[in-house]
């Protein structure tokens, strides 16, 4: 009798409507396509001439923004590979604050070179040897490309050496007004020690109306409305802050009340009436001037506050709440009643003010100078001083549009948080991708010297920096061919444009043909750490992508997806 021969038991290790995808065709040219649509749809909004994408989320928001971040947030990527280049992009955001769009074009880009070395029969392993060797020698060239440092942390122009650069690539042309405006918010909220930094301490309100040049830092912390009771300023003013509402407690069972007269409709409110007269008189008696809720404020609490000439401000947002407790230096209470001396706040002025036809109130604490030139300062209590408080500004923001604002919003927050970078490492190199191309000289020249098949992937590395070169040209609408071409012998010394040596980079003004410039010499600088930390993360995501050999996916969990019942969003009727 003969033998019976099995079968392969692979379809058989998994239940019906699962995917088995192996090879590389099926998996690893796929996710290269996969993240090379990824990287395009990000790579024309890189840089100042970047183009901005109109994105609607699934809660029909509409975002126009050319920023990364914000794009690839709201997309909702759900291809595995892809999902790593996004997920790469995030930890760049959460550790350097700039740098997202330059995480996913590298790492697409790698993968992109990687491609024909596939197939050309090299295995995925000896290309991601290659890569790692590749990456060790930029960033030990890196070290070597730094040409300045942020030595003064109070001084304006030294931190718009790097904040002018990372404002331009998101609000070209606006980098001037912008990066005033951020450099004066981080000298404010700059502690004595610059490594304690907290992005936190500089806010954002933005206002319509009016152009991005009526644009202003107001030191303390802006609310967008007016104090709920008729008083709207006060001087060395204690500061209770409640996170529960500032009313009576309400039952959690409906009852009815039968009144047969008049009089018992008068005394019906009279107790919850004296009550609430009480609590607001305690708060009165210790010394609260200012009352803060973080939720609602009812009738009965604001009439009495005003007969006592208190001010009750609502400040909706918990997370705003926090801010405030820091800036004043209290505690939140989740009760209501009279705060003991170590939870109440202390601030040195409150007051309402007009911008743009719009009330804000604002809440802040005076610097030394202040004091010093204030009449008024000898009223000031003496445990003011003893109350640890932080240095919290705000950027009221101007525009004519929400679009508009929020943009300028994020080139604001990118500049703060390159600031929060260069306080960990505070070494500057070239802007205008000259760093990008001697890097990319730098490792084709270690590759020349690897013996091995490591030199193939080497120099694929170094062909990949060129990217963002070819990236800047696109998008400024000039020949990257020729540009990219003209940078390659500005770095070997050959000369371009009359320029050469390692600062050279790109004149995006360039209008017809491209042109080179000294990044030094106009002052266009980026933080070392933000590079560094955007070639680790690329470098690592590609490789992640690059070493997978077989995906397999689950079923769908769920009944069939019912089609959407309202229209599309753009639909005309």
């Amino acid at each position: 009798m003969a033998l019976r021969v099995p079968q392969s038991a692979g379809p058989q290790l998994f239940k019906e409507g699962y995917k088995n995808l192996q090879g590389l065709e099926e998996v690893i040219f796929r996710n290269i396509q996969a993240t090379k649509e990824m990287s395009e749809i990000t790579r024309t909004s890189f840089g100042p001439n970047g183009r901005n994408k109109m994105v609607v989320n699934h809660l029909e928001k509409l975002f126009v923004t050319n920023d990364a971040a914000t794009i690839i947030r709201e997309l909702e990527v759900v291809h595995p590979a892809a999902q790593l280049l996004v997920m790469a992009s995030q930890q760049q955001e959460a550790e350097a604050g700039d740098g997202t769009n330059y995480v996913i074009i590298l790492a697409s880009e790698l993968l992109q070179r990687a491609e024909p070395l596939l197939r050309m029969g090299l295995h995925p392993s000896e290309i991601a040897r290659g890569y790692e060797l590749a990456l060790a020698a930029a960033l030990a060239g890196l070290e070597t490309l730094a040409v300045d440092r942020v030595e003064r942390w109070t001084d304006r122009d030294e931190l718009l050496k790097a904040i002018r650069t990372a404002v331009a690539s998101k609000q070209y042309g606006q980098e001037a007004v912008l990066g005033a405006l951020v450099a004066e918010a981080v000298v404010t909220a700059m502690p004595r020690d610059h490594t304690r930094f907290n992005v936190d301490n500089v806010r954002v309100v933005k206002v319509l109306g009016g152009g991005l040049a009526q644009s202003k830092v107001v030191h303390g912390m802006v609310f967008p409305r007016s104090p709920e009771t008729m008083c709207h300023r006060a001087q060395f003013a204690k500061v209770a802050v409640f996170a529960c509402p500032v009313d009576m407690g309400q039952t959690e069972t409906k009852g009815t009340v039968l009144l047969h007269n008049a009089s018992e409709m008068l005394d019906y409110t009279k107790g919850e009436e004296a009550q609430m007269e009480r609590a607001v008189r305690e708060l009165h008696d210790a010394g609260v001037k200012v009352v803060v809720c973080g939720s609602g404020i009812g009738d009965l609490a604001i009439h009495y506050l005003n007969r006592l000439d208190m001010i009750a401000v609502k400040c909706p947002s918990k997370f705003e709440l926090r801010r405030l407790c820091r800036v004043v230096g209290a505690n939140p209470l989740a009760r209501f009643g009279v705060p003991m001396a170590e939870e109440m706040g202390y601030c040195d002025e409150l007051r309402t003010d007009e911008i743009g036809g719009d009330r804000v109130t604002i809440i802040r604490q005076w610097t030394d100078a202040e004091l010093a030139a204030s009449a008024q300062a000898e009223a000031r209590p003496a445990f003011a001083d003893r109350i640890q408080r932080s240095p919290l500004v705000t950027v009221v923001l101007r525009g004519a549009t929400l679009n508009a604002l929020d943009d300028a919003e994020r080139a604001v927050d990118d500049g703060v948080n390159v600031v929060k970078s260069l306080t960990k490492d505070a070494r500057l190199v070239p802007g205008a991708c000259a760093t990008e191309m001697e890097l990319g000289r730098l490792v084709q020249e270690a590759a020349e010297r690897t013996a091995g098949l490591n030199q193939h992937a080497m120099k694929a590395f170094g062909q990949a920096m060129e990217v963002f070169a070819r990236t800047l040209g696109d998008n400024a609408g000039v020949d990257s061919t020729a540009l990219v071409a003209k940078l390659i012998a500005a770095h070997h010394s050959a000369g371009g444009d009359g320029l050469a040596g390692p600062t050279v980079g790109i004149d995006i003004d360039c209008e017809h043909e491209p042109r080179l410039l000294d990044a030094v010499q106009a002052r266009i600088l980026d933080p070392l750490a933000v590079k560094q930390w955007a070639m680790r993360y690329a470098a690592q995501a590609a490789l992640t992508v690059l070493q997978v050999d077989q995906i397999v996916m689950a079923k769908t969990a769920g009944g069939p997806k019912l089609p959407k019942q309202q229209g599309h969003w753009d639909d005309q009727d």
